[in-house]
């Protein structure tokens, strides 16, 4: 295997404490699933009418911020991590900013973008490989007409009402960026954008959107490690011709859209529905399916193509090779309770990912046979950069308290559980909003289970971090 993957081997298995973070506005409000929060659809763009264009010719938010990570690796793995292994600590300094202008009554423009700066014990700051830039957004928005809209440029497009797994946000593929949270909902939030075409109607009662993405690079080989420059990775983001079409009518108090994604020939289907029960509940589902491979065997071929792995890798852990209709279903609800505290419960199946027995056989052909580490390792690695379970049956819990026992401290939780072996992935925030000027966040992670769990399989066993943000 290539030296390259042996460095992103060891960053994948800090993706159980990840080394960076952002610090959020109004975190609360992403509680609630996305097309529960949002207002009426005819309420979702700005105004775009030349008073207001003038009152606000721009706007947006520049802060500078700072992350440490110290981190507790666990010794004695089931299935050994090939070297190097992740660092036990690390410092980030980042300058992030974004701002919309309006450039005219019809016409605006985006950009999101984070400079960093990273000190770890294989780094050498002074090289040069410490700074890295991540262009996360950078388009143009022109409504022609009242209520419909062209964009194009680097979007992040969002789709699905779920928290912890999004079956539906097609575009979360290959765009992970460095996060102090782990949180799935912050993730989806700061990531790279996708470089595409879109063009969205909205009506009264709902909304239609098609976008296209083109290829524009080859596939690039999967490597969580920082890169260093400023090379905009199209080889993560637009690797392959993709579509897609959504649309939504508010119905029967169910809010549905319906998805059609096709990706160099293949196609999926999605939905979405959410329904508010009561004054405090709120159910939701998310549905997508299609045919595909098993997760093992689209990672064998993926790092066959790109030259990450030898031609005659075999599907580790071996699995079905045929391409068939499988399902992906996110299904939970929220509970706001009279405190503020707002808690979610969902249950996720992937189909294609692993059953009981690929992690029996996962752990056993590592443990037997050594040189066959990498690939193992490979197949979870790829699992994460497309930011999809890898296990086939799961559980998340999350809980969010925004001014939590003092004014402008917010406290959240989650758990991801395996429901196979009952290992756990949690983390426990806390942000203070010190002032309008600065924030002090706290994050503690941990992974937790028996060696032969897919939790307690990971080389880091726990993490703390340490974040500051200045805001200008």
């Amino acid at each position: 295997m290539r030296p390259g993957f042996e460095r992103w081997l060891a960053a994948l298995t800090c993706a159980a404490v990840p080394t960076l973070g952002w610090a959020q506005e109004n975190k609360d409000l992403q509680l609630i699933p996305e097309a529960v929060q949002q207002p009426a659809p005819e309420l979702q763009r700005k105004d775009t009418s030349a008073a207001a264009k003038a009152a606000h010719p721009a706007h947006g938010k520049l802060y500078l911020e700072d992350a440490l990570t110290v981190s507790s690796l666990r010794g004695g793995l089931a299935v050994p991590v090939p070297p190097p292994l992740p660092p036990d600590w690390q410092n980030r300094l980042s300058l992030d900013a974004y701002y919309q202008w309006s450039l005219s009554e019809s016409v605006s423009a985006t950009f999101s973008d984070r400079v960093n700066a990273l000190a770890q014990p294989d780094v050498d700051f002074a090289s040069g490989d410490s700074l890295r830039n991540d262009l996360r957004e950078a388009y143009l928005t022109w409504e022609p007409v009242t209520r419909s809209y062209l964009e194009a440029g680097r979007i992040n497009l969002r789709n699905g009402v779920a928290l912890g797994f999004n079956p539906t946000d097609f575009f979360k593929t290959r765009t992970l960026i460095d996060q102090a949270s782990l949180d799935p909902s912050v993730i989806r939030q700061d990531r790279l954008g996708t470089v595409m075409l879109r063009g969205q109607r909205i009506w009264g009662r709902g909304s239609a959107s098609l976008a296209f993405a083109p290829k524009l690079d080859s596939p690039a080989p999967i490597s969580l490690s920082p890169q260093a420059g400023i090379n905009p990775e199209l080889g993560r983001t637009n690797a392959a011709n993709r579509l897609l079409l959504s649309v939504d009518y508010n119905v029967a108090d169910l809010a549905p859209q319906g998805l059609l994604y096709v990706e160099d020939g293949q196609t999926r289907l999605g939905l979405n529905l959410s329904r508010q029960i009561g004054k405090s509940v709120v159910a939701y589902a998310e549905w997508a399916g299609g045919r595909q491979q098993t997760l093992s065997a689209r990672a064998a071929a993926y790092g066959k193509d790109t030259g990450t792995l030898p031609p005659s890798t075999p599907v580790l852990p071996p699995s079905d090779t045929e391409a068939r209709f499988r399902n992906d279903l996110a299904i939970g609800a929220s509970w706001a309770t009279t405190a503020r505290v707002t808690v979610n419960l969902e249950y996720h199946y992937h189909e294609a990912g692993f059953s009981r027995d690929d992690w029996r056989n996962w752990f056993a052909i590592g443990t037997a046979i050594p040189a066959a580490a990498g690939p193992l390792w490979y197949t979870r690695g790829y699992a994460t950069a497309q930011q999809e379970p890898v296990t086939r049956h799961a559980v998340f819990l999350r809980a969010d308290w925004p001014d939590a026992l003092v004014s402008h401290l917010e406290l959240s939780g989650f758990a991801f559980v395996n429901l196979y072996d009952g290992s756990v992935l949690t983390q426990l925030a806390a942000n203070y909003y010190v002032s309008r000027a600065w924030t002090v966040s706290a994050y503690v992670s941990a992974s937790i289970g028996g060696a032969h769990s897919e939790y307690g399989s990971l080389p880091v066993a726990s993490s703390a971090i340490l974040q500051v943000a200045r805001y200008f």
